[in-house]
């Protein structure tokens, strides 16, 4: 105790209480496990868009233009563009994220497992994967199935009549990698549950979604403004075939809308196969009373365990 211990009790103790109150404690481990998981939440953002850019401009080198050069799927300063503009602020909304409503329930975690745990890393590539993937056909199919495969000359340096469909194709591109990302800010908030349920026992079902989304408004406008600021970056004369090397497109943005609803149909399929997983795995068999004591801190200090009385019993007998 801080106020009344001695001041030999408070050198030789791990934990101080300042106002003598035991909720301190509780109050620490919420602080401490929301800011673990915000941290988890915030690289796998990150992480997750940079491997999609990995994955879609290596497979990019394979499109080879009439020079025999590759031609870049996304411009250098489109590759900027998403990772400092379109994920930098939505990840530092993940860092200011409310804990979610089970977060006491849970076991406690390994403090030596780190943040790149296996649920992380898989999350990683499933999300970046599935996002690189999306894109590729994107592009592959605007290239070879609107401009007959036609990949032109020097794209990746200037504009010319030959490079119309790579600048189109590269917009819708562009397009679809901002939105997805911005979108999988808010699929990140809760790792597992859905992002339109996850207060599933509200009594608004239909509501929730939207004033989950609204209770971090750094998150919620990070979004919303990543969202349209993209898009006069295709239009604007200049900036949009002389910096970012890409041109204005029509009627691909119905492309830039599947993409994004086939991104989120497959990570919502994710997080569901991953409540699968996890709920088969918390249904086998196990003694609650040792679980209870496994998990405690203090469990070492436990001296009226179930399976300790049983021993005991055991050495009596014989």
């Amino acid at each position: 105790m801080g106020i009344a211990g001695s001041d030999v009790a408070k050198d030789a103790s791990d934990i101080v209480l300042s106002d003598d109150n035991f909720a301190s404690i509780l109050n620490a481990v919420e602080e401490g496990r929301r800011m673990a998981e915000n941290i988890q939440k915030f690289v796998l953002h990150l992480l997750a868009g940079n491997i999609s850019q990995a994955l879609f401009l290596l497979i990019g080198l394979a499109f080879k233009d009439q020079n025999g050069f590759s031609v870049f799927p996304l411009s250098p300063v489109e590759v900027l563009w998403v990772i400092m503009i379109t994920s930098s602020f939505p990840a530092m909304g993940l860092g200011v994220e409310k804990g979610a409503p089970d977060l006491m329930e849970r076991s406690p975690v390994d403090p030596k497992a780190g943040v790149f745990t296996w649920e992380v890393i898989i999350d990683m590539l499933a999300y970046g994967t599935l996002l690189g993937i999306i894109c590729v056909v994107a592009f592959v199919g605007l290239i070879y199935g609107d401009g007959n495969g036609q990949l032109g000359e020097n794209c990746n340096s200037k504009y010319t009549d030959a490079c119309h469909y790579v600048f189109r194709a590269r917009s819708t591109c562009f397009i679809i990698m901002t939105w997805c990302l911005l979108v999988l800010a808010w699929e990140v908030i809760d790792m597992r549950r859905s992002v339109f349920a996850m207060h599933p026992e509200t009594d608004t079902p239909y509501t929730q979604v939207f004033k989950d989304l609204w209770s971090n408004q750094f998150l919620f406008w990070s979004v919303i403004l990543g969202f349209f600021t993209a898009i006069p970056l295709i239009y604007i004369p200049v900036i949009n075939r002389k910096v970012f090397l890409q041109g204005p497109i029509s009627w691909e943005w119905g492309v830039c809308v599947a993409g994004l609803v086939v991104f989120v149909l497959g990570a919502e399929a994710w997080k569901w196969a991953k409540r699968v997983y996890f709920r088969k795995k918390d249904e086998r068999p196990h003694n609650p009373e040792d679980d209870l004591e496994k998990n405690s801190p203090f469990a070492k200090y436990a001296s009226f365990s179930r399976q300790n009385t049983m021993e005991n019993q055991v050495l009596k007998m014989t």
